[in-house]
């Protein structure tokens, strides 16, 4: 079973979203899949010195104070109940994550679960640490963490290496209609879209393995 999943790592329903599907996929260890994570920028024009989120949401979804703290308490809360701690307060900026997203790239090409590692590691130093994913510093530390060449790495950032990949990954996924993520494709036919919880994962993952 092939899973693509469409998100950024600057995306909290991403997160939550992962977490989630990793829990139902423990609860299917019969199937064999293949998990790819594919891009998608929430911010494709924000500056690399990115934007105080509060002014960004405001402006973005028209969202009050108290709307924006009401919708982070509950995405801490699906959060801790899925083992991933959204720190309070530890966001208050938003920023460009291409390199991000080109180091990921770069990762799945590294085999084994890098990829996967690597995008967990930078949905932490964001929403746990409180760290920009865009910063080279905080890439090359995340790449560290899950085991990969940091020198290398390096070299990949230091370049424009993948910027086109990526940009038509991205472009290919808007032109298949996804606007919004976390977006989850179960053999390039059945969608799955937001931060589901793992009992919906589970089901549709069952019922297309059946199907198939």
């Amino acid at each position: 079973m092939r899973i693509d999943f469409v998100s950024d790592v600057s995306c909290p329903w991403c997160a939550i979203g992962i977490k989630s599907l990793e829990l139902a996929l423990q609860r299917l260890p019969e199937l064999q899949v293949e998990l790819h994570f594919q891009p998608f920028e929430l911010n494709p024009q924000m500056a690399p010195e990115g934007e105080e989120i509060n002014a960004h949401l405001a402006r973005k979804y028209g969202a009050s104070p108290a709307q924006l703290e009401q919708t982070r308490e509950a995405i801490r809360q699906r959060g801790a109940e899925l083992g991933f701690s959204f720190t309070k307060g530890a966001r208050d900026r938003i920023y460009n994550t291409f390199d991000a997203h080109r180091l990921l790239h770069w990762a799945e090409l590294q085999g084994g679960h890098h990829q996967r590692d690597l995008k967990l590691a930078l949905l932490k130093a964001y929403f746990t640490d409180g760290l920009n994913p865009g910063s080279q510093e905080v890439l090359l530390q995340a790449a560290a963490t899950v085991g990969l060449d940091v020198a290398a790495a390096t070299a990949v950032l230091n370049s424009d290496q993948y910027a086109a990949e990526v940009r038509q990954a991205e472009q290919f996924w808007q032109a298949q209609g996804i606007q919004s993520v976390p977006a989850i494709i179960i053999n390039q036919r059945h969608l799955i879209s937001g931060g589901q919880p793992p009992e919906v994962f589970e089901q549709a993952l069952r019922q297309i393995a059946a199907a198939a």
